[in-house]
């Protein structure tokens, strides 16, 4: 059995390699009624498409979005929704000399290990282009938030790459969409363009930080054990490629924590019937259900492992060999996970929310009754 889907009432299954004709999402589970087009998909798919700037790969596709069933009149219909994104700037003849060779960092050899055969062009299935398909089905997930829950916002924003962080006293939301890193810290932007522009010239990568906030989400998302909200969230996180580690709230951090520091107190708010939180150590999540707080999703991206600094290998016949890896790729794949990551939170939480509504009704912000 080959697993290619994620979700559990909104189920999306993803299709395609990097150097193929085409790739593409297959999402089923949505709800009818919603409104959806091909250019609310293809805005969060410019967010993402390569070639852009200088630092990212210079790999050119359009990543048209075609959206092939599942929509009528601009509506969703409830039945599985269909879209195609062509590849056309494949580049195949770039990966000739690793064809026999596998990649250290790549998941070349675990390929091979499995099925007994990989993809040598781009890594096929387990290449990062696999993720436009992801951004398309995640516009969908943003329309169905739209519609059930508009008061759900999802921010993404880079928060450091290499050793370099942001200083979050100087955090600015409006700074995010204005720069190439979406870096939420203006004093930082200038360092990173330098930083990344010495490495690429040095032939290696780095490595990153990517943060998500889901603001407004309702109290009460969620389950108590096997589908907790923070599991899910970690779980469709961990699926990005290049994602090595997944934080809540706080997350490793705790560690120096005392329990009187991590707790996150609870006031009630003078009307008797609302309460706010003193701090979100939490990210949002208690027990595997939400807060009301802001939902806050951190990840740690390795640098990417296609570099062209020689190292060691061996070949499929098992000689020692060197690998230098030729083509475009990104000196931080960070910087393009941006709209990844958003996209896959707003998938686990239109799923999250349709679940609560098939079990519990419709979504509600419940308050206290007082005395």
């Amino acid at each position: 059995m080959s697993i290619n889907t994620i979700g559990r009432l909104l189920k999306l299954g993803t299709w395609g390699e990097s150097h193929g004709p085409a790739i593409g999402a297959i999402l089923d589970g949505c709800p009818p009624g919603i409104e959806i087009n091909e250019s609310m998909i293809q805005h969060c798919l410019d967010r993402r498409r390569p070639g852009q700037n200088k630092y990212t790969t210079q790999r050119r596709e359009e990543d048209k979005v075609e959206i092939l069933s599942g929509v009528f009149d601009g509506k969703t219909t409830g039945t599985p929704i269909q879209m195609l994104i062509w590849n056309k700037d494949q580049r195949s003849k770039d990966y000739t000399d690793i064809r026999e060779k596998f990649r250290p960092g790549h998941a070349d050899l675990t390929y091979w290990h499995k099925y007994g055969n990989r993809d040598y062009r781009g890594g096929g299935r387990s290449s990062a282009r696999e993720t436009a398909s992801r951004v398309a089905a995640g516009g969908v997930a943003r329309a169905i938030l739209q519609d059930i829950a508009p008061s759900i916002g999802i921010t993404g924003y880079m928060t450091q790459i290499g050793k370099i962080p942001i200083n979050r006293a100087n955090f600015d939301s409006t700074e995010i969409e204005q720069n190439h890193f979406w870096c939420p810290d203006a004093s930082i932007k200038h360092k990173w363009a330098d930083y990344i522009m010495d490495i690429r010239k040095e032939g290696d990568s780095i490595g990153s930080m990517v943060e998500v906030c889901a603001s407004g989400v309702p109290p009460g998302i969620g389950s108590p054990l096997y589908a907790k909200l923070d599991s899910e969230l970690a779980s469709a996180m961990m699926t990005i490629n290049a994602v090595k580690s997944v934080e809540i709230g706080s997350g490793v951090g705790v560690v120096d924590l005392r329990g009187s520091e991590n707790n996150d107190e609870i006031n009630l708010l003078e009307d008797g019937q609302k309460i706010e939180f003193g701090s979100n150590n939490s990210g949002g999540i208690l027990g595997g259900i939400s807060t009301g707080q802001d939902i806050i999703v951190r990840i740690a991206i390795k640098p990417a492992s296609s570099i062209l600094i020689p190292k060691k290998s061996v070949t499929v016949e098992g000689i020692p060999a060197v690998v230098a890896t030729k083509g475009r790729h990104d000196p931080c794949v960070g910087i393009r996970a941006v709209p990844v990551a958003e996209a896959m939170v707003a998938l686990v939480l239109a799923d999250q929310l349709l679940i609560h509504r098939g079990q519990i009704g419709e979504i509600s912000d419940y308050s206290f009754t007082g005395d």
